[in-house]
């Protein structure tokens, strides 16, 4: 019976600590998303993007603006925590159409989607 629980044990506590580590990265990876949503909210809106998107972002979050058309793109990355092996970068995009894009495919007469 000792030498089950002396494998057993700490396979368990091996098992804990790795079902830790992937729920605490999925939770940051969901911040991940929900900042570049917020931001590229607040980025069509013509609002401080960086506000938004960092109340939201997980500590130490970097987060990218980029105008491509009448979309702008929020990107946001950052470090899983973990040790440093287990160390990955998660990252989150998201776009929205720009406020002042809104309306004008109408005006010049093209199709809007």
């Amino acid at each position: 019976m000792t030498a089950e629980a002396a494998i057993a044990v700490p396979a368990l506590v091996v098992f804990a600590m790795a079902l830790v580590w992937a729920l605490t990265a999925a939770a940051a990876q969901i911040q991940c998303v929900d900042a570049a949503r917020s931001g590229a909210r607040a980025a069509a809106a013509s609002e401080p993007y960086v506000g938004a998107a960092r109340a939201v972002a997980p500590q130490g979050a970097r987060i990218t603006l980029l105008r491509a058309g009448d979309l702008w793109r929020v990107r946001v990355e950052a470090r899983a925590p973990g040790p440093g092996a287990l160390s990955l970068t998660l990252s989150a995009e998201a776009a929205a159409q720009a406020e002042d894009a809104v309306g004008s495919a109408a005006v010049r007469g093209e199709a809007v989607r």
